[in-house]
C-alpha cells in the first residue's frame, strides 16, 4: 500500500498527487497539519521521522520511503510504468526533466515573493509596502516565464506528446501563481488554453478544487486588483 504524507498547500506534495491519481493508483493520504502563522511547525513526527529535510511530500511505498517530488515520480515512473508520464525517447525524456526543472526550480523563485498574500499581513507597514514591491517584480518574471512556455507549447495540447510531469509540474506553477494574485493567462492563448484543459482531468480538478478550499480555510483573503 502506497502511502502519501501531504500537505493542503503544499506545492510539491499535491504535484506528486496528481501523478498518483493520473497512474491510477490507490494509495493513503495523511494530511499534516498546516495553518499560515507557523507553516508545518510542529512538524508532523512521521515526517520527522522519514525525511531529513522534515518536509512533505513523503511516500511509502511497502516500506520503500522517499522524498523530494522529482525522485518520488521517478520512482513511481519505475515501478509503475503505465500509464507513462515520461516519454520513452531519450530526448524527449531529458526535455521532459528540463521543463519539470524549470517549473520547480525557476518558476518558483518568482513564485516566492507572492507566497505573503496569503499569510496574515505583517503589522509593520514598512514591510508590507516592502513585500509588495517585491511581489510586483516579481509578476514581472512570471510573465515572462509565461511568455517562456507559450512559445515551448507551441501550439501543442501538452509539453510533450502526452500528459507528462512536466505538464503536471507547470500546472502547478501557474496555478500558485493565479492563486497568489500573479498575472493573467489572458494574453498568453495557448499556455490558457493548455491550463484549462489540465483542469478538465480528473486528477487536475482535484487537486485545484483541493487547493481552492485550503485557501478558504487557512488563508487569509487575497486582495485583488
Amino acid at each position: 500500500m502506497i502511502t502519501l504524507y501531504s500537505g493542503p498547500l503544499s506545492l510539491f506534495s499535491r504535484k506528486v498527487e496528481i501523478a498518483l491519481r493520473e497512474k491510477g493508483l490507490a494509495f493513503e493520504r495523511i494530511m499534516v497539519p498546516f495553518n499560515q502563522t507557523t507553516g508545518y511547525d510542529p512538524k508532523h513526527p512521521e515526517v520527522v521521522a522519514l525525511n531529513p529535510k522534515r518536509q512533505v511530500p513523503v511516500l511509502n511505498d511497502d516500506g520503500i520511503v522517499l522524498y523530494d517530488s522529482t525522485i518520488i515520480l521517478e520512482y513511481l515512473e519505475d515501478a509503475y510504468p503505465e500509464p507513462p508520464l515520461l516519454p520513452v525517447c531519450p530526448g524527449a525524456r531529458a526535455r521532459c526533466r528540463l521543463d519539470e526543472l524549470y517549473a520547480d526550480e525557476i518558476m518558483l523563485q518568482a513564485l516566492k515573493p507572492l507566497m505573503h498574500r496569503t499569510s496574515p499581513p505583517s503589522s509593520d507597514q514598512t514591510r508590507r509596502l516592502a513585500q509588495e514591491a517585491d511581489a510586483l517584480i516579481a509578476e514581472h518574471a512570471l510573465e515572462k516565464h509565461y511568455a517562456e512556455l507559450e512559445d515551448r507549447l507551441a501550439g501543442r495540447e501538452f509539453f510533450g506528446d502526452a500528459v507528462s510531469v512536466a505538464d503536471i509540474a507547470l500546472f502547478m506553477s501557474v496555478l500558485f501563481s493565479l492563486r497568489l494574485g500573479g498575472p493573467s493567462l489572458a494574453p498568453f492563448d495557448g499556455l490558457s488554453r493548455w491550463f484549462e484543459r489540465l483542469k478538465l482531468r480528473p486528477a487536475f480538478t482535484q487537486a485545484a478544487v483541493e487547493i481552492a478550499e485550503a485557501d478558504r480555510r487557512l488563508s487569509f483573503p487575497l486582495k485583488r486588483a
